[in-house]
């Protein structure tokens, strides 16, 4: 099979399937993780899909979906892809949010309708699983989002080296989501009161 027969039939997938694993894939067209990879490439380049954590996922923009908006679905403000918290639900529904503080407040709102949550390292823009991200809270950075604001981290020794030059305190995420749902009961300063600069 030529690439764009494999480009083809992957795309034909993930509008049908909207998340696939990268080894189903490569099971399923007989080739190899590095080939699917390689084939993904101009997908991915054209907007088509999206890399999440070991797959890849149909772009919810080429969709009508209420974040084809391009709005936060929890506090509706703009999304903006380096800081994007995606939530993938068991219906094939992708979320939105503007950054991991609304993407672990929806998240723990969804609750077990979420099979898959990505985000973004804050120091690498790579894409990164949100179960196993590091969150950095209390720093001294503002990004200009929601508040209390949160960061996050592929690495739980860039999150240490972090929060060593500019304050704060990490957290797993499932202590994250007890730590901001705790702040978020206690302060007046959230999300829905903090202006975006």
């Amino acid at each position: 099979m030529l690439p764009i027969e494999r480009q083809n039939l992957i795309q034909s997938l993930i509008t049908e399937k909207k998340h696939i694993k990268i080894s189903d894939l490569s099971d399923k067209l007989d080739v190899s993780e590095m080939t699917i990879h390689r084939d993904l490439k101009p997908l991915i380049e054209q907007g088509i899909v999206f890399k999440t954590f070991g797959g890849i996922t149909y772009n919810p923009k080429s969709t009508e979906q209420p974040n084809s908006s391009g709005m936060c679905t929890y506090c509706n403000r703009t999304v903006h892809e380096k800081m994007a918290y995606r939530l993938i639900q068991t219906n094939n529904h992708i979320e939105v949010a503007c950054c991991a503080h609304c993407g672990l407040l929806r998240h723990q709102q969804l609750g077990d309708k979420v099979i898959q949550a990505i985000c973004h390292d804050f120091f690498r823009q790579t894409t990164i699983s949100a179960l196993r991200a590091w969150y950095v809270m209390d720093t001294s950075i503002d990004i200009g989002c929601c508040q209390p604001q949160v960061l996050t981290f592929e690495w739980k020794d860039h999150a240490k080296r972090f929060i060593h030059g500019f304050g704060g305190a990490f957290y797993s995420f499932s202590e994250a989501m007890q730590v901001l749902a705790r702040k978020m009961n206690s302060e007046t300063d959230n999300c829905s009161n903090h202006p975006l600069s």
